[in-house]
């Protein structure tokens, strides 16, 4: 039961961690006129490759960063909940193969947010319930699917002001994850 209990402890400080960094750069980057954004994704500028790393970091405005919260918060805890070495390299693979995909393929405007980071935590999990076909794995995922189902839809472009390529790779980038990390189950 410890072993349990601390597994979500773990978990948890993990994932709030994370998002209490993307809290912290949204106030500096309040303060600053959100002069930061700059620093995200312009597609095929050499100058903006940093922002590969640096846009789910930044964001719009206080709405954009609340509306990504919460989904970071459930999806990224699951994702945790494996451990923090399997966290940090699902979430550097998903935010720089995700960023590469928008820096170049995406359309000539600013990339930022972290919602390509919640599509791949999305992806991931989905995608690692079926790879590791483990009890946990697919109880997680149907979960996911569940209550964040419907995200989906955002991979298509329907609004110009939402970077939709952004959510793709990000959902793209967390299946690869999956399928990089799974836990491949020895047949005896």
């Amino acid at each position: 039961m410890n072993d349990f209990r601390s597994n979500w402890l773990t978990g948890l400080q993990t994932i709030c961690l994370l998002v209490s960094c993307i809290w912290v750069v949204e106030v500096v980057n309040n303060l600053q006129g959100h002069r930061l954004n700059s620093l995200g994704i312009y597609p095929r500028e050499i100058e903006t490759l940093p922002g590969i790393v640096l846009w789910p970091l930044l964001h719009g405005n206080l709405q954009h960063l609340v509306m990504n919260t919460t989904p970071l918060l459930f999806m990224g805890f699951f994702v945790a909940l494996r451990g923090p070495s399997l966290f940090i390299k699902s979430t550097l693979l998903i935010v720089v193969l995700s960023g590469s995909g928008v820096w170049v393929f995406g359309r000539s405007a600013y990339h930022i947010g972290a919602s390509g980071l919640v599509f791949g935590y999305f992806g991931f999990l989905v995608a690692i319930g079926v790879y590791e076909k483990s009890i946990s794995g697919l109880a997680i995922a149907s979960i996911t699917l569940f209550y964040y189902g419907g995200i989906v839809v955002g991979v298509l472009p329907t609004s110009g002001f939402v970077s939709w390529e952004g959510h793709f790779f990000g959902l793209c980038a967390g299946v690869l994850a999956a399928r990089l990390l799974a836990i491949r189950q020895q047949s005896l």
